[in-house]
């Protein structure tokens, strides 16, 4: 049996007629960057995620980008966020010449560990990334106390977590702003490059707009400042349009496909050979990433591999141990859950139409490997 770790051929199928005519609707406009698209997603995200103010863009490593720009971030300030992400996280602080400053995850839900932000905190600390890992929110109530303490802004990371719940709230609704990201293999994704920024504040709203068009909005040749090219074409945004009003019902069914899985370990003696994701009482999860840990990682996914079983390697390296990231001078042990996270996580097939008898052949291909073991 093939089981891929996503498939997006699935998920286009049933909605071809409909996304094939909102392509052409937008060819026959003729208008192909913004557009009323563009507006019709930013409301509609805007509301479902309870924020004032959303922003259509290029991706989710731009609107973190913007959102940077949009604090007036400058070299040497410094910014506080976890090792476990995807590299645009800390990328972006890096490229505007500020410094990514890590701590290390809570062990159970793999987003950062509030306990540890405040000792990272010095007077050029000027904002705070947490992530919503794998689809899991953060425990943002701490981290917002921490923030107003020390007057720092609040930057949701929430690229791979829309629709996830921090105590009934959205993500991005908490934070200063928050940020999605549209790739295709996000739980809302389109074909191609996306993303969107949310603002609770009207004015960062408007400078982020700016800044997403070249320094200024609306477009009159007099630039303001300097900004960056981060529009969202309107075909991205017609394709998301038709898929977002499935992404409740998407994330509900991801969540019936991680109940399932933990049932088939559970039946297969697995829970003691492996470490299952868990959700925290305060979180409502949208399983982005069905990751699970294993001390025989490597082994495991070649094994999978040869087994027609497409696994994930996220993420195999700690943020803070790149090599890009030699000059800040950290060092193997200053993040031991993260180091060990990343050095057994395994993502396994997990999308809304994966099939019960795919996550039973992949349940028990890793029973056949752990009775070798």
């Amino acid at each position: 049996m093939n089981v891929p770790i996503i498939d997006l051929k699935k998920q286009y199928e049933p909605l071809r007629s409909t996304i094939q005519k909102a392509i052409q609707d937008v060819l026959d406009k003729g208008t192909y960057v913004l557009g009323p698209e563009v507006e019709k997603l930013e409301k509609d995200l805007a509301h479902y995620c309870n924020i004032p103010y959303a922003l259509g863009n290029s991706s989710g490593t731009d609107a973190l980008l913007l959102a940077l720009l949009t604090i007036e971030i400058e070299p040497e300030d410094e910014v506080i966020t976890t090792p476990l992400s995807f590299f645009a996280t800390a990328e972006v602080i890096s490229f505007l010449k500020a410094k990514p400053v890590f701590v290390d995850i809570d062990p159970k839900t793999y987003c950062i560990d509030p306990a540890k932000i405040e000792a990272a905190i010095t007077p050029k600390t000027k904002a705070i990334i947490p992530v919503h890992i794998f689809g899991h929110c953060a425990d943002m109530d701490p981290i917002l106390k921490i923030a107003k303490k020390h007057h720092l802004y609040v930057i949701e990371d929430a690229c791979q977590a829309i629709g996830a719940e921090y105590k009934g709230r959205k993500t991005c609704s908490m934070g200063d702003f928050g940020c999605l990201s549209f790739y295709p293999s996000k739980n809302l994704g389109t074909y191609g490059d996306g993303g969107m920024l949310f603002a609770k504040n009207e004015s960062h709203f408007i400078s982020a707009r700016e800044y997403r068009t070249h320094g200024e909005y609306p477009k009159t040749y007099q630039h303001k400042k300097i900004g960056m090219n981060a529009r969202l074409s309107s075909i991205a945004a017609a394709i998301l349009n038709v898929k977002f009003p499935h992404i409740d019902e998407w994330n509900q069914k991801r969540r019936e496909k991680a109940q399932t899985y933990y049932a088939l370990f559970e039946e297969n003696n697995l829970l003691d050979k492996i470490t299952l994701p868990q959700t925290a009482s305060y979180a409502k999860h949208v399983y982005h990433l069905y990751v699970i840990l294993s001390e025989y990682k490597n082994e495991l996914i070649e094994y999978l591999e040869k087994e027609g079983i497409q696994t994930g390697n996220h993420f195999p390296i700690p943020l803070p141990h790149l090599d890009c990231f030699k000059n800040l001078n950290y060092h193997q042990g200053d993040f031991p859950v993260a180091e060990k996270t990343c050095a057994q996580s395994v993502a396994l097939p997990l999308y809304p139409e994966l099939t019960f008898e795919q996550q039973a052949y992949v349940v028990s291909k890793i029973k056949t490997f752990y009775q070798n073991k």
